[in-house]
């Protein structure tokens, strides 16, 4: 494995078993992400899109080992976490930590905002008393942009950007070198998602960050992304950078995603031709044979139907699951 590569994931599977009768039986699997395979590089920011259910956030998840992969394997810094003991992966999991979607869900509304985010410094014996943790809390606040007077609030009392940057601030307590946020603005207003953006690739630059970002707006996707994958039904249909993907796409399902974004032009937005797909996204517990998509692809064929695309380089650093890529 190369230095560079900070993550490496390879035939990632999570399936989670469906139980039924009274001997409470498994009778199958939900295949939320179903044989997914990249490398994150260090100081890149991977961006992760797809419709919901397609297995994004089960993917980030899976990652950082909050659930146990059925199989496949992560290594994070050349270490496979699969083979290593609970205690090994908690050390680890230091230095790798989640921005969640909810800004709220994810504090705890019973403690104050200087407990919040100096929880993770005294869980993992970063400070040695409570004054060292205070000079800690009070850097990460000014850090994300918040005002140190608000220690003592609750997270009600403030807005949701603010929120949003409670949870970067707890992220960065343990200064991790990997950080997946998903879905981390999707909540938030659309001029408050733009400072989140901004300090997210400010904090990125300065501290040498890693992201992993999970998102559904693939104008913002493009906008922080260096590369992009393109999951549906748990397998990853394309993965290339993001100007690659964005202006030459391999996949059919790519370009129907990309063919759904607004342009802030009248004239050139009722000019364009869209490319809609029919049809729902089909259960994970039950996908198509052959190609997940061609049961909604407008070029899929028998071979489609019946056969599996291999996850292929079709340009240089452009990979693609599809036949005629």
């Amino acid at each position: 494995m190369s230095e560079d590569v900070l993550v490496a994931v390879k035939d990632l599977k999570m399936h989670f078993p469906i139980r039924a009768g009274l001997l409470n039986r498994t009778v199958g699997a939900v295949k939320a992400v179903d044989g997914l395979t990249f490398d994150i590089m260090k100081g890149e920011t991977l961006g992760l899109v797809g419709e919901s259910g397609c297995g994004k956030t089960t993917a980030g998840r899976a990652i950082l080992h909050l659930y146990r992969p059925t199989s496949g394997e992560v290594s994070f810094k050349g270490v496979d976490l699969g083979k290593e003991s609970p205690e090994t992966v908690r050390r680890a999991r230091r230095h790798m930590q989640m921005i969640f979607q909810d800004p709220y869900a994810s504090l705890n509304p019973q403690m104050r905002v200087g407990e919040i985010i100096g929880r993770p410094l005294r869980v993992h014996g970063l400070v040695k008393n409570g004054a060292e943790e205070k000079d800690c809390v009070t850097e990460l606040m000014q850090q994300v942009g918040l005002n140190v007077s608000y220690r003592d609030r609750f997270p009600h009392e403030f807005s949701g950007g603010q929120r949003q940057r409670i949870g970067i601030a707890r992220a960065l307590a343990t200064s991790p070198d990997f950080i997946v946020c998903d879905e981390a603005i999707s909540a938030l207003d659309v001029s408050i998602q733009a400072q989140i953006i901004n300090l997210l690739e400010q904090l990125r630059d300065e501290l040498g960050l890693t992201y992993l970002f999970i998102a559904h707006d693939l104008s913002m996707v493009r906008y922080i992304s260096t590369r992009v994958g393109v999951m549906y039904l748990g397998k990853m249909m394309e993965l290339a950078s993001s100007d690659a993907l964005y202006e030459e796409p391999r996949h059919p399902y790519t370009r129907a995603l990309l063919s759904a974004i607004p342009i802030p032009d009248p004239p050139l937005e009722r000019q364009r031709q869209r490319m809609l797909l029919e049809g729902d996204l089909p259960s994970p517990a039950n996908p198509p044979k052959g190609c997940r998509f061609s049961t909604r692809c407008p070029m899929a064929t028998d071979l489609c139907r019946a056969v599996e695309p291999e996850f292929r380089e079709v340009a240089t650093r452009h990979w693609a699951a599809c036949h005629f890529a």
